[in-house]
């Protein structure tokens, strides 16, 4: 495997990470996550300028990337920012619509490439629990359309979508595979209701409430009760996208403990002279490059036709980054001592966004008994 990235990848990484730095300093992305529209949709459209929103897609979709180490050298930049701005969405999003969509709804991603459409990925419901093929929401025909009834939990920047990707169920019981269907929801849908809130990383998240909203034939995504394939699909480049801004978030958290170690002294001693928390960040700095690993791997798999090596792959690496995560926002705020508390600092809040990335699409128990149960079907 070559671990070495291709020249636009490290040229686009270097504009990203220097935008970043010149424009999203913390004191300014402490002032957009706190605002009342929960991100910056100027710095949303920057990035659409910087072509970082097209580096998610492939070029047939009007993109000119769209491969795992694509995802995962922009979402590794976005870490080490707290960006808040909603690219996790457009990449799930779009990945569906690639994946299943007609020609007609195909045009919908140049709108979400060009930073013109915020897009929602609006699955989780409240008793779920991870669980991807548990869908209470219903859809049901009426004439050549779909009414659609239910409620959806948690969707990220979901106040200021234009374009919700909606799972409803078309057939069967509550929780089968079989009879899933996937909508795309414009935002101001009659009967549609969003209520959002402050997430506690930064940002807003909203609920969804479908009452009777009524949508044309053209808003079913793919066929009717086949949409647990390409939510995988979706979701899989979701947990790719999720893990590598982790590890944008514990290199930054690295680089904030290496650097106090080396400046704070304590009775006239540097206390990275200290021998115990010398051991302790080498162990930290042993754990985050196993988590790279795990990262690359799942950026090498995801691209691959061989879907359980994928998707054990993706749940691998989402295992490794919610326990590494917890370790590395543990011992870097222990480093630190009482300051390493104080909302002022960036630490903690890169503490909070490492334990709630734990918390997206399946924390570390539930991707270890997927990672579990995958092994099972090889076996088999």
């Amino acid at each position: 495997m070559n671990f070495e990235h291709t020249e636009d990848r490290r040229m686009l990484a270097d504009s990203l990470n220097r935008f970043i730095a010149e424009q999203y300093a913390f004191d300014a992305r402490d002032r957009i996550a706190k605002s009342a529209h929960g991100f910056s949709k100027e710095i949303f459209q920057n990035f659409a300028e910087l072509g970082v929103i097209g580096a998610l897609f492939s070029e047939a979709d009007g993109g000119f990337g769209g491969s795992g180490f694509d995802i995962a050298v922009v979402f590794e930049a976005l870490g080490r920012g707290l960006v808040v701005e909603p690219l996790l969405g457009a990449v799930m999003v779009g990945e569906a619509i690639s994946a299943a969509g007609s020609d007609a709804q195909k045009e919908k991603i140049g709108d979400i490439v060009n930073g013109v459409t915020v897009a929602a990925f609006a699955h989780d419901e409240a008793d779920t629990h991870y669980e991807r093929t548990r869908v209470a929401t219903t859809a049901e025909r009426r004439g050549d359309g779909w009414v659609l009834k239910g409620a959806k939990a948690v969707v990220p920047q979901g106040e200021q979508a234009d374009l919700f990707l909606v799972s409803a169920r078309t057939s069967g019981n509550v929780d089968d595979e079989a009879g899933i269907s996937l909508f795309l929801v414009p935002a101001k849908t009659a009967g549609l209701t969003v209520r959002g809130c402050p997430a506690i990383d930064g940002g807003r998240v909203a609920e969804l409430t479908l009452d009777g909203v009524t949508l044309g034939a053209g808003a079913l995504l793919g066929a009717e009760g086949q949409g647990a394939a390409t939510l995988e699909r979706a979701i899989g480049r979701g947990v790719l996208a999720l893990c590598a801004e982790a590890l944008g978030a514990m290199e930054a958290a690295k680089t904030a403990t290496l650097e106090y170690l080396r400046t704070r002294k304590q009775f006239g001693i540097l206390i990275g002279s200290f021998q115990a928390l010398q051991h302790r960040m080498a162990d930290l700095l042993l754990e985050i490059e196993q988590a790279r690993s795990a990262v690359i791997n799942a950026a090498a798999a995801i691209d691959g036709s061989d879907r359980v090596a994928r998707e054990r792959a993706l749940s691998a690496a989402k295992f490794s980054i919610g326990r590494i995560g917890a370790l590395v926002a543990e011992e870097s705020i222990q480093m630190h001592g009482g300051i390493g508390m104080t909302w002022e600092l960036p630490l903690p809040h890169y503490a909070k966004r490492l334990v709630m990335i734990d918390h997206q699409l399946g924390d570390e128990d539930h991707h270890l008994q997927r990672y579990i149960a995958l092994g099972k079907e090889v076996a088999a």
